[in-house]
């Protein structure tokens, strides 16, 4: 299984989709958009230029739908551009978005989940 590093805030929180500043970011890689809530659920599962992506996500009135849920929360890892794919199929497969159902014909390759201690 390999490791990502998953992006939090300074203070080790997850970030709010709307809130957090991206004009830094430059990664390429995963990423997953959820609500909060009492019952959490995977919202969206992408890949790419995360600053891009997920720019277009907090328009995106699909993912915004959940807002109302507990809020949006989002996190990314850098993935090389050889694993996207692979990394994608395989969270999409195990987090079961709500959003989204196009995921890459590519073998899966498992990572560790954010959430994992």
């Amino acid at each position: 299984m390999g490791t990502l590093t998953w992006v939090k805030s300074t203070a080790n929180e997850w970030l709010g989709l709307d809130r957090v500043d991206l004009s830094s970011v430059t990664a390429t890689g995963v990423y997953i958009i959820w609500h909060g809530g009492l019952t959490p659920r995977t919202v969206r599962v992408g890949q790419g230029d995360i600053k891009a992506r997920l720019t277009a996500h907090r328009f995106d009135p699909a993912i915004g739908a959940y807002r109302p849920h507990g809020g949006l929360l989002v996190t990314w890892a850098a993935v090389s551009v050889q694993a996207l794919d692979g990394v994608e199929r395989y969270l999409a497969e195990t987090l079961r978005p709500l959003v989204g159902d196009r995921f890459p014909e590519a073998t899966r390759i498992p990572v560790n989940l954010p959430w994992a201690a």
